[in-house]
């Protein structure tokens, strides 16, 4: 199953570490939201959409990729980082507008500096970790299992 991950990840890579797991040794083309122009979504099976989450919600560049972009009645899933907790709103409300079908959600605590954070050092320092990465590839195996068998 061709899958895009649509992501940002700046500060400690944390949003990075979980696309670039899943995509290892899988056909998943990873697409820097930040960075991109436009990109036809179109050829792909499935969609994901990653970020850590900024004031409550994913990355403003995601949230706006995802309005510019997403082909209407695709598969999605969505990836979170967070150094408080994890806040899928902003982008599934962005999915259901392109009548998108939200098959699952995974988020897991990243390493934070954010504000006050900064001065003790951070907050969940190693994170993600070899634990949270392989919880992320589980995630995403359950879910191509999930389309497969949906498609029968």
């Amino acid at each position: 199953m061709k899958t895009a991950i649509v992501y940002y990840s700046s500060h400690h890579g944390n949003t990075k570490k979980l696309a670039d797991a899943i995509a290892l040794n899988r056909d998943v083309d990873l697409i820097d939201a930040a960075a991109q122009e436009p990109v036809d979504l179109a050829p792909y099976d499935l969609i994901g959409f990653a970020s850590g989450i900024y004031y409550g919600k994913f990355h403003r560049s995601v949230l706006d990729f995802a309005k510019r972009n997403l082909p209407e009645h695709k598969p999605v899933f969505f990836l979170c980082t967070y150094g408080g907790r994890a806040n899928t709103k902003a982008i599934a409300e962005a999915a259901r507008a392109r009548s998108a079908v939200i098959l699952g959600q995974f988020g897991c605590r990243g390493f934070d500096t954010f504000g006050p954070f900064k001065l003790i050092g951070g907050t969940a320092k190693g994170h993600p970790d070899a634990k949270d990465l392989k919880d992320a590839c589980r995630f995403f195996e359950e879910l191509l299992e999930k389309s497969a068998s949906g498609r029968d």
